[in-house]
């Protein structure tokens, strides 16, 4: 299962475009994005400092768990931009002969907070989706990348009020979806 998390990973890597659509659902706003990113394999030095940044103590295989440096330059339809690098690793928790495997998603800076964030995420092997979920101040967001093949993406955003604990997402505050092609 591993194997095929790290050949879905390895077709992340390169530079990619996206044309979105975020659905603003409490202020009834619809707005069209257009984001430029590269994403490139972490080195173990900064695997080590976004385990540190989050509080973790690095395994002993930390050189064979995938990560990633990634920018991002996104210009909104109104001229809105908003760049930022990221150090991010995945941290596998399972290890079964199952389509799914889970675990923990680090980051050395959030992108709804600046900081350093540990998410979860849940990768199906069958329909080559990865969800990644975050539990921010405010909102939860459940990010889906779907890989269609290696140079196209589909990517879906749906940002929740943040519920008190116990409670289920119900109440939706922005769906985003994108479209993201790799430049060959």
């Amino acid at each position: 299962m591993l194997e095929k998390f790290q050949d879905f990973l390895a077709c992340c890597i390169g530079t990619w475009k996206t044309d979105r659509t975020y659905h603003y659902l409490t202020r009834r706003e619809v707005e069209r994005s257009r984001t430029e990113f590269t994403v490139k394999p972490l080195i173990l030095d900064v695997k080590v400092k976004v385990m540190a940044d989050n509080g973790r103590t690095p395994p002993p295989d930390l050189d064979q768990m995938p990560g990633f440096h990634l920018a991002f330059y996104t210009i909104s339809e109104k001229g809105e931009v908003v760049s930022q690098q990221i150090n991010l690793l995945f941290v596998p928790t399972t290890d079964s002969s199952s389509p799914i495997l889970e675990g923990d998603y680090l980051r050395d800076r959030a992108y709804e907070e600046a900081k350093p964030m540990v998410a979860h995420f849940c990768f199906n092997s069958d329909t080559r989706e990865l969800l990644m979920t975050t539990h921010y101040t405010r909102v939860v967001s459940v990010d889906s990348i779907t890989l269609v093949n290696p140079a196209l993406r589909l990517r879906k955003i749906v940002n929740y009020h943040r519920p008190p604990v116990g409670h289920p997402l119900e109440k939706v505050a922005l769906v985003g979806f994108g479209v993201e092609i790799k430049d060959v």
